[in-house]
């Protein structure tokens, strides 16, 4: 099984302290199964901001059997919001 940590990535100190103070958030996430080898390459996702800007979602790569990619996965969502304990 391969996975990789959830890391976080803003582009500017001002980006963080606006995420520290706001009330409600947006997660953005997504899931595929495919058959273990398929992919071949992971790229990030763009997102297109209200402010013009971009940001980059970086994408995670699990493989295993159906306990395991959920164990994982919760394993990972744990520790994202581990990077935030002020929310």
């Amino acid at each position: 099984m391969f996975s990789l940590a959830v890391r976080p990535s803003f582009s500017t100190p001002a980006a963080i302290f606006k995420m520290i103070f706001m009330a409600n958030l947006t997660l953005v996430y997504g899931l595929r199964l495919l058959p273990e080898g398929e992919v071949t390459e992971i790229c990030d996702a763009t997102l297109k901001l209200a402010t013009g800007h971009e940001a980059h979602v970086t994408m995670h790569l699990i493989e295993g059997s159906r306990e395991e990619i959920e164990a994982q996965l919760k394993r990972s969502l744990d520790a994202f919001f581990d990077f935030y304990p002020e929310i």
